[in-house]
């Protein structure tokens, strides 16, 4: 196989599967395969994994592709990764994990999180960083593992997250890519070095933390057990690369000024590329690190699809969520005087707020099921909208949204969304962000970082346009909503208390 024909195999790591594909040097996806496996919450809070349940998952997914699209292992170009943020797992001396994958949802540390919010070091930490502080960030987990479980802090020797981890257990080395460290609260993004303020906060040692290195960090010597198990060969080339959140942004060509990208799959983000670190004076956008040369400013919110999977699932219990979401067109915008503020998971962007609640305000006798099937799905929209708000205060003005995830295979809800935001909205016809963007970041660090890291450009895809008359009225609802959530935000709280009140 000539190079123009070789491929390039992304692995995409999430919270619920992790996806292998197949790339050709064009763009053209040949072959794909997903491996699910479970999200543990066994107690309220708890959001765990089995890493090495992610870990064979990858060795299968890599092993199907290849089987199934006749690949050997000289037809690989090399190998890619994009990974889910925030993930947290201790290790002994010998590299054995001593907790589970404490992922980015988990929500024991909240009581950590508001208390650094309280006292100003959460700011001067993300100040430096460009991580809120947040039960998600890996430095939040880490101060609570300290004060809650010092039995395990103390014995662990390595601090990690399931890419890292998933890497040593094919090449035996403890390496940690700037895109994935710009998402622990540790990092401090003018440096690229560990933060060491931030590391005595979470009380431990730069040698207890993999080594840095580029997202384009070119690695060989694959273990031989892990490369027959794939189909690889131990000369295989990987490149470290990326989180999924800012390959999202590479893979459906959000890189350029004015565009903005926005994800809703069961959580939902908005992202923005820049030229060099941005951060928000209040500390509620992140930016992390793509390259030297890019970064991505935004905000994630908890609630995205799984609003909308919730009232789906109650108001028309055994009707698939895809019949459901149209009859909501039946509703005209504003959804007859209705609002949901869609916080059923807690609240990151753009509130941070971990203790936050769903709320159905404006319920009367006239209303009915498609009415608040409509604000449910209104609620997440302008979660989305009040984080695009934050980011025109820090100077990006959008000119075209490019939409992926679950939703935007909902018309209905893109259009919603065109209108809300005041922009056209984009969907381009591959859905396959964050591992189109891990196989274009592989091909970049494999010529040796030169060129465009945009190597293909997306197709056209559907084209939603906004509906003036529609937009002003979204504008005159939205502060109405954001004032919403102030004036419950501690109602929420006592409630929440009354929640953790033994009977």
């Amino acid at each position: 196989m000539s190079a123009d024909t070789k491929m390039v195999l992304a692995i995409d790591i999430g919270t619920t599967s992790t996806k292998t594909l197949a790339v050709d040097l064009a763009g053209k996806i040949h072959g794909s395969h997903s491996i699910e496996y479970p999200l543990h919450t066994p107690s309220p809070g708890y959001a765990e994994q089995d890493p090495d349940v992610i870990y064979e998952a990858v060795l299968d997914g890599v092993a199907h592709v290849m089987k199934k699209g006749g690949l050997l292992a000289d037809d690989i170009w090399c190998v890619t990764f994009s990974s889910a943020n925030h993930s947290l797992i201790l290790l002994d001396e010998s590299g054995i994990p001593l907790t589970p994958s404490i992922t980015w949802a988990d929500q024991r540390s909240a009581a950590q999180a508001e208390r650094l919010l309280k006292d100003g070091t959460g700011l001067s930490v993300y100040s430096r960083t460009g991580t809120p502080i947040h039960p998600m960030s890996p430095l939040v987990k880490l101060i609570w593992m300290r004060e809650e479980r010092p039995d395990l802090f103390h014995s662990a020797q390595q601090f990690v997250g399931i890419k890292e981890y998933i890497l040593n257990k094919l090449f035996g080395i403890m390496v940690i890519d700037h895109s994935i460290a710009s998402a622990t609260g540790l990092f401090h993004l003018e440096t690229l070095t560990w933060d060491s303020e931030a590391l005595q906060l979470a009380g431990i040692r730069e040698d207890q933390l993999p080594r840095l290195v580029p997202t384009t960090e070119r690695i060989h010597g694959l273990k031989r057990e892990a490369a027959e198990r794939m189909g690889l060969g131990t000369d295989t080339p990987f490149i470290v690369g990326a989180q999924d959140g800012v390959l999202a942004n590479l893979g459906i060509g959000a890189v350029e000024e004015g565009v903005l990208a926005v994800t809703i799959g069961t959580s939902g983000a908005v992202r923005t590329t820049v030229n060099r670190p941005t951060f928000n004076p209040e500390g509620r956008l992140f930016c992390y690190a793509l390259t030297k040369d890019h970064w991505v400013v935004g905000g994630p919110s908890n609630n995205g699809a799984i609003v909308a999977r919730w009232i789906s699932d109650r108001l028309y219990p055994g009707k698939p969520m895809e019949e459901v979401l149209p009859l909501a067109a039946a509703v005209p915008p504003g959804s007859n005087g209705l609002l949901f503020l869609p916080l059923l998971s807690g609240e990151r962007a753009p509130f941070w707020d971990a203790q936050a609640k769903g709320v159905m305000f404006g319920l009367t006798l006239a209303h009915i099921e498609t009415d608040m099937l409509r604000a449910a799905m209104e609620g997440v929209l302008f979660q989305i909208t009040a984080i695009v708000s934050l980011m025109k205060q820090a100077g990006e003005q959008p000119r075209e949204v490019r939409a992926s995830g679950g939703f935007a295979r909902s018309a209905l809800w893109c259009q919603m969304m065109a209108d809300m935001l005041g922009v056209p909205v984009r969907v381009p016809d591959s859905v396959e962000s964050s591992g189109l963007g891990a196989a274009q970041l592989g091909l970049y660090a494999m010529e040796g970082c030169h060129g465009s890291l945009l190597r293909w450009k997306e197709t056209e895809g559907s084209l939603y346009e906004p509906d003036a008359t529609n937009h002003r009225l979204y504008q005159g609802i939205l502060p109405l909503y954001l004032n919403l959530y102030d004036r419950l935000k501690e109602p929420m709280r006592e409630i929440t208390k009354l929640q953790c009140t033994p009977a």
